[in-house]
């Protein structure tokens, strides 16, 4: 099930987009590959996304909304992992060859097919009550640090922390159910820097001196113009829980505080553990005071948006009418979760600033990039205004 709305190309994408971009970050295969053989890397995929059939099962089988929730779940694992051992057989089986889109998006379509809509939505909900009671302590944390460099990169930390709380992985996964994780123990046990791809100290420098706001002109009379700075930062947002409400939201509630426009783009359908927009408005309305602000901030120019996105990857050619029309003069996009900023869209380039950032957790992913595991990246892409 896709969004029932057309979906459109995202406007910031630079130009022609047929040359330009690639939504895989990592290539599967090559066109001098053999078509109907497997390729190493397609197998070690393949293999990545079937050792993580367990645990979704075990998600699905408590689903309290699916009736014969067991039998069901039970189904899931032996039709996905048929799936997955055809497309090892014949890469061009089932839509292939594969790619980590068309691999999350079988796993999605059989869940669905079983009536699973949402078979995180119970630690989601437990996650999200946890982070909202944080929220408070670590915005006032972050508040209290003077220096706007110091901030800004105790800010930065808060996301790679937050996003460690990711469903999809099969090694966070059993870790999360054993033991659960501390937002704070996150935050201080980072890799450390320098990071696989890290921009932070030009990012640093940029944000002192850049505020990403654009000028507007609003005509009084013949003789007269009030001039409005106003920029539209668009966040793509990822996982519900800490990753969201003590990553992003502290980090989009400064982004406010500087004079900014914020669209948080999430996710149309339920996928992983991934907030949706129906998630998100909820959970602002019980973070916002009764003046509509948070802890201080007014949130007047906070915008939630449905991207039009059903996956915990995204491609950019499909995005929802609605994101599209709220970008189109964006000047600043930022792809957060090793789902959208890493295994897709890494390299994407746009018309306009970047920021691609998440936390590695995929052994192949780190393998790919040259760092290790739980590595973090920190891509910022400037682009020169004219």
């Amino acid at each position: 099930m896709e969004s029932a709305s057309e979906l459109v190309e995202f406007p910031l994408l630079q130009t022609p987009i047929e040359a330009n971009y690639r939504a895989c970050t990592i290539p599967y295969r090559f066109p001098s590959d053999n078509p109907r053989k497997p390729t190493p890397t397609e197998i070690s995929w393949i293999d990545l996304f079937y050792n993580s059939i367990p645990s979704f099962k075990k998600r699905a089988e408590s689903d309290p909304s699916v009736s014969d929730a067991a039998t069901k779940a039970e189904k899931f694992a032996q039709r996905y992992g048929d799936i997955l051992e055809d497309l090892k057989k014949d890469p061009e089986s089932h839509g292939g060859p594969p790619d980590c889109i068309l691999l999350c998006r079988l796993r999605e379509q059989v869940l669905r097919e079983l009536g699973f809509t949402d078979i995180f939505k119970k630690v989601k909900d437990e996650e999200n009550a946890k982070a909202i009671s944080l929220f408070g302590d670590v915005v006032r944390l972050n508040d209290a640090i003077e220096d706007e460099g110091k901030r800004l990169e105790n800010l930065v930390r808060g996301i790679f922390a937050g996003n460690i709380f990711d469903l999809g992985s099969a090694q966070l996964a059993e870790v999360f159910s054993k033991d659960g994780m501390s937002f704070l123990a996150s935050c201080q046990n980072l890799v450390p820097r320098p990071w696989v791809i890290d921009d932070l100290d030009k990012f640093k420098a940029k944000w002192s001196k850049k505020s990403w706001k654009k000028a507007s002109f609003m005509h009084i009379d013949r003789y007269n113009f009030i001039i409005s700075y106003m920029s539209a930062v668009i966040i793509f947002v990822d996982n519900s829980g800490a990753d969201i409400i003590l990553g992003i939201l502290p980090f989009a509630r400064e982004l406010l505080r500087r004079g900014s426009q914020v669209v948080l783009a999430a996710n149309e359908l339920p996928s992983i553990n991934d907030v949706t927009y129906p998630e998100l408005v909820e959970i602002i309305s019980k973070l916002k005071d009764e003046e509509g602000h948070l802890m201080g901030v007014s949130i007047s120019n906070l915008l939630i948006a449905n991207s039009g996105n059903d996956l915990p990857v995204i491609d950019l050619t499909r995005v929802s009418q609605e994101l599209a029309y709220l970008a189109s003069d964006a000047d600043f996009v930022i792809l957060e979760g090793m789902g959208r900023g890493i295994e897709t869209n890494l390299y994407a380039q746009f018309k306009c600033d970047s920021l691609k950032i998440g936390m590695v957790k995929h052994p192949e992913v780190a393998q790919f990039l040259g760092g290790r595991l739980y590595d973090c990246v920190f891509k910022y892409n400037e682009v020169s205004s004219l």
